[in-house]
């Protein structure tokens, strides 16, 4: 072969135009320069692409593309600022839960040895119901608690770290040496030890490193016990009972279901080995309905969640089984729509929401249906100039925004102050049995909070209430009320008669059953009943005037109070209660959407005859035609019957220039469509036929 077709041209192709070449010379551009001779040292060019990538706001540009870069930033901003708050009020949350379980189970962990326990291994069962993710934030503080004082630490176990007896061993010993020393410290502690090189998996390591580290408390937590085979952790409980003199163990078992079908599980023999304490973790209700209480009903809040996204949310959490994690996720993906697509949230920004193009803001200000409505109630009372001043002057309509907004919020803080309220009164005084804060703030956030059964039970455990409990009323009632004058006058006349008053009884009301008479009188030989009042005191009257004029304030202030969100002006720049988005993304129905796409596809598809009401049309896609088809069939459907139909749409539309072949191209690969969805397959009673395997709606 010619040596001149094997070569390339410096930087060229090669000179035969051959891409399927195997073999080329190389000849390096500079000669000169030698084997060892290092090569220049070439500079590092950023390609402008990559930095352009590198400065891109993970907010995009709302308002058509108008929005500036100031606004997109302030958003953003603002989220972060906003979000890092409410995050840290919900650590807060959970650590305040686990505090007292992680208590109880450290005072366990320090306290017990096999020496206490008559030879047995110590063990604590903590029930975790629904919360499952409560004892991993349990298991990470206790780990941190031991680590930081030296006594010791927690090795996690899931049952996929337990496959067999030696997987199990060798993960349990690699666990703890890695939760003190690193990778790198388990590496070195295998290979540097003296004396003869042991196995992985035996637990002289384990017991060389207790020894080495001074290691008082050694936790073997199994997260998921259920799931652990039963043979292989009654082999390892019994292993571990003969090294209790060497290892100062402790184990503690996570439990979803009860303890009673926990030690149903293993034999007796094992269950034996073990003797210790049962803890029960809180349900994640009750986390889930203090985090949300700590979101929406604070003093300082500036953003909520309206009622139908409230309504999602613990739909969710009632339908299955929710973690406090998962539920604020949810509610962070709420705030991040909110701030992510709404480009008026930019005024919820702690100073003043400048931006280069105010136009632009103030003109989506004035497509908002709340502003809308509220320039047609300045027309309706006669206010037309001051409707064409909001229409024409940006600076005035900015300055009114920022005052509406920070009304609304005001408002907003106050209907969740009432909330509270209700809520604290019915729990303490055990008016309703579980309260649930969501429930009332579902009924509040709708404007239905006065008519519903809540409101009544508060109102009337108001009546009842005797000199005591009303102390304690009064201190459960928000700033806004107290800080009143008519307030200040009922608390002073209050007080009064407390001092004056002698009895070692608290005073009750005329409404207290206490005082309620019952006459009989018998007419015609038949008893009838009647109730009256009986004489009150001087000091019960008066107290009885007090209850009722502190009833009247507070009829008053949930009158003033209970309004409906979306009638604030501007109230989607601090209300969020869309609740398709929220809905599809946590609570998705995929058959839903495939069956409406097949059924009428042009609910997302440009019709090209602009025809919508004909239901099957030779415009529309095969799979689709053929869904529609396949509707109309029992169970079992003809395949050539179902081809003929098929056919018959085409051709009633086409005529003559209908091309056949064609056509059952699209027949047979909308027929795959449809066999790869899950709704047909091969009948096995009839070659020619094919089954239908599902039904629309189902």
């Amino acid at each position: 072969m010619d040596a001149d077709l094997l070569e390339a041209d410096v930087g060229g192709a090669p000179r035969d135009g051959s891409h399927s070449q195997g073999v080329y010379i190389y000849r390096p551009t500079n000669q000169s320069k030698s084997f060892a001779e290092r090569p220049t040292k070439r500079r590092k060019v950023v390609r402008p692409n990559v930095i352009k990538a590198a400065k891109s706001h993970p907010f995009v540009s709302l308002l058509n593309g108008d929005e500036d870069a100031n606004s997109i930033e302030l958003r953003y901003r603002t989220y972060q600022q906003l979000w890092s708050a409410q995050e840290a009020k919900i650590k807060e949350i959970l650590d305040d839960i686990d505090s007292e379980v992680l208590t109880n189970v450290l005072s366990f962990t320090r306290s017990t040895s096999p020496q206490t326990y008559d030879g047995c291994i110590p063990a604590a069962l903590v029930t975790v119901g629904s919360n499952v993710s409560s004892l991993g934030r349990l298991l990470s503080r206790l780990n941190d608690q031991l680590t930081t004082t030296g006594e010791g630490g927690v090795i996690v176990l899931e049952s996929g770290d337990a496959p067999n007896l030696k997987t199990t061993l060798k993960n349990i010993i690699r666990f703890a040496i890695t939760n003190t020393e690193g990778n790198d410290g388990y590496q070195s502690f295998v290979t540097d030890r003296e004396g003869p090189r042991v196995l992985g998996y035996d637990l002289d390591l384990l017991a060389d490193y207790v020894k080495r580290k001074d290691v008082r408390k050694l936790v073997i937590a199994f997260r998921d016990s259920e799931a652990f085979d039963p043979g292989i952790l009654a082999d390892l409980l019994s292993l571990l009972s003969s090294w209790l003199d060497r290892i100062p163990l402790t184990l503690m078992f996570g439990i979803s279901t009860s303890v009673d079908l926990f030690e149903g599980r293993l034999p007796r023999s094992s269950v034996a080995l073990l003797r210790g304490r049962f803890f029960e973790i809180h349900e994640a209700s009750n986390c889930v309905d203090r985090i949300y209480g700590r979101l929406q009903a604070e003093q300082d809040g500036t953003f909520w969640l309206g009622r139908n996204i409230t309504s999602v949310l613990f739909e969710k959490s009632s339908d299955s089984f929710q973690t406090p994690e998962a539920f604020s996720r949810t509610v962070k993906y709420a705030y991040m729509s909110h701030f992510f697509a709404n480009p008026l949230s930019a005024l919820l920004a702690d100073g003043p929401a400048t931006t280069k193009r105010s136009d632009q803001v103030c003109e989506a200000l004035r497509n908002v249906s709340s502003f809308r409505t509220y320039c047609e109630e300045l027309l309706e009372e006669g206010s037309a100039g001051q409707v064409r001043k909001l229409l024409e002057d940006d600076a005035f309509l900015l300055e009114q925004s920022t005052r509406w907004v920070k009304l609304g919020q005001q408002k907003m803080r106050d209907i969740f102050q009432c909330v509270k309220m209700v809520h604290r009164t019915l729990k303490h005084f055990k008016v309703v049995k579980k309260p649930s804060l969501s429930d009332i703030s579902i009924r509040a956030l709708a404007g239905e909070l006065q008519s519903s059964a809540f409101y009544e039970d508060f109102l009337r455990s108001i009546k009842t209430l005797d000199s005591n409990q009303l102390k304690e009323l009064i201190a459960m009632l928000p700033a806004t009320l107290t800080d009143s004058p008519v307030f200040g006058q009922i608390q002073a006349d209050f007080d009064t008669l407390l001092q004056t008053y002698q009895g070692t009884e608290p005073l009750k009301s005329g409404y207290d059953k206490q005082h309620s008479v019952v006459a009989t009188t018998i007419i015609q030989q038949r008893v009838k009943l009647s109730k009256s009042k009986a004489r009150l005191p001087k000091e019960n009257a008066d107290f009885t005037n007090i209850i009722h004029r502190v009833y009247t304030l507070l009829e008053a202030f949930f009158e003033d109070t209970s309004i409906r969100p979306k009638e604030l002006i501007l109230h989607e720049v601090f209300l969020f209660d869309m609740r398709n988005p929220i809905k599809e993304v946590f609570s998705p129905r995929p058959r839903f959407a495939v069956e409406r796409a097949l059924s009428s596809p042009f609910d997302y598809l440009i019709s090209p005859s602009g025809d919508l009401t004909v239901s099957i049309s030779a415009h529309q896609p095969a799979a689709a035609i053929l869904y529609q088809l396949y509707l109309e069939s029992g169970s079992l459907v003809n395949v050539h019957d179902l081809w003929q139909a098929f056919y018959a749409v085409f051709e009633s539309e086409q005529g003559d220039s209908c091309d056949e072949r064609s056509i059952m191209a699209w027949f047979y690969r909308a027929l795959s469509d449809l066999k790869a969805l899950g709704m047909v397959k091969s009948s096995r009673k009839k070659a020619d036929h094919v089954s239908k395997t599902s039904w629309m709606g189902l």
